[in-house]
């Protein structure tokens, strides 16, 4: 087998396990601890609450990003075409799965490739960041860039999907350096994020001196990688050593906060099990710009465009009834809308 069918097959596999198994993580998102303050006299005008944000240059109708998920397949590719029709009918941010099968297959960028279907859109190209210790640079970055027409890249870090991978790429060392190096040569900004196990302060530190345009946190709490691969796993031996990290991570909630404090200065993307609107608005109160779901998408552009629609347009009213029954007119008034937290 060859390292681009391999790569393929494994998407395919990924999408399948996404659909059909628990892959949840044992941790909560910790947002569950966190709830708005009810005001009975808001004030407001419900139908005047503005949801709208400004990301990179682009203006979003809401502070919503369709996470990363998948490419390289048919099925893939039919996934992305469906997310981008209704990302660019909601006027919506998505990013797009890694494309490293597609660097490295040319015959495969069909199935990354959604801006016909999503012309306006905020559109993230996406790389396995740890691939930079294996023979990729810039080229291959400006390569996904250009393939898709992105707005930004995501170099995306998870050490420890690839390290509980059979065929995982474990040797992590020295990456920062080469992060630096690509945020410095590319023409468009750089996000670093996680896949389900959030950053520390000190990873967010570092990663802001390397020169990442923002951090998409992808905290624990929703799918749980490990999970996944524990599903993919071909010995009881492997099943069981990736099954053993079921509560590894970070919060999402706790990781949004470890970014605000270690790079005040950056943009903040939330994401890792989210499930609503409400979900959104906590993660802007504690201080996002975005926030990022993946599942509730997959499993409706499984069904078709119009369910994706749907999906977005109740994630949108869900977010701007609980800026409405907050008190926060706009997104910069949720900004500074206070939460009370359970310990």
């Amino acid at each position: 087998m060859t390292e681009v069918t391999g790569t393929a097959s494994r998407k395919a596999d990924h999408i399948r396990i996404n659909l059909e198994e628990d892959v949840r993580s044992g941790l909560t998102t910790g947002l569950e601890r966190y709830r708005f303050v009810h005001q009975a006299a808001p004030e407001l005008d419900l139908a005047a609450v503005d949801s709208g944000v400004t990301v990179f240059g682009k203006r979003l109708n809401a502070p919503v990003l369709i996470s990363s998920m998948t490419g390289g397949t048919a099925e893939a590719q039919r996934i992305n075409r469906t997310l981008a029709e209704a990302a660019q009918g909601a006027g919506i941010a998505m990013g797009l799965g890694s494309q490293r099968a597609a660097v490295e297959d040319p015959t495969l960028a069909a199935t990354f490739q959604v801006r016909s279907a999503a012309p306006d859109i905020l559109l993230f190209a996406n790389l396995g960041a740890v691939q930079l210790n294996y023979g990729y640079g810039v080229e291959q970055c400006r390569r996904a860039v250009e393939m898709i027409e992105a707005d930004a890249l995501i170099l995306h870090l998870n050490a420890l999907q690839e390290a509980v991978q059979p065929e995982g790429d474990g040797n992590f060392a020295g990456l920062l350096g080469r992060i630096e190096a690509v945020c410095r040569a590319l023409p468009v900004p750089v996000v670093a994020k996680e896949v389900g196990w959030g950053f520390s302060e000190q990873a967010a530190r570092r990663l802001a001196e390397a020169g990442v345009a923002a951090i998409d946190v992808a905290g624990a709490g929703g799918t749980s990688w490990s999970q996944v691969e524990m599903h993919r796993a071909q010995s009881a031996s492997q099943r069981r050593v990736a099954a053993a990290f079921i509560d590894w991570g970070i919060p999402t909630a706790e990781a949004i906060g470890n970014v605000r404090r270690a790079a005040p200065q950056l943009p903040v993307f939330a994401s890792g099990g989210l499930r609503d609107g409400i979900d959104i608005a906590k993660c802007v109160a504690l201080g996002a710009t975005l926030g990022g779901l993946a599942g509730p998408f997959l499993k409706a552009a499984a069904v078709s465009v119009e369910a994706v629609a749907e999906t977005i347009g109740e994630i949108g009213r869900e977010l701007r009834i609980a800026m409405f029954a907050a008190g926060a007119g706009s997104i910069a008034a949720l900004r500074t809308t206070p939460l009370q937290h359970t310990p």
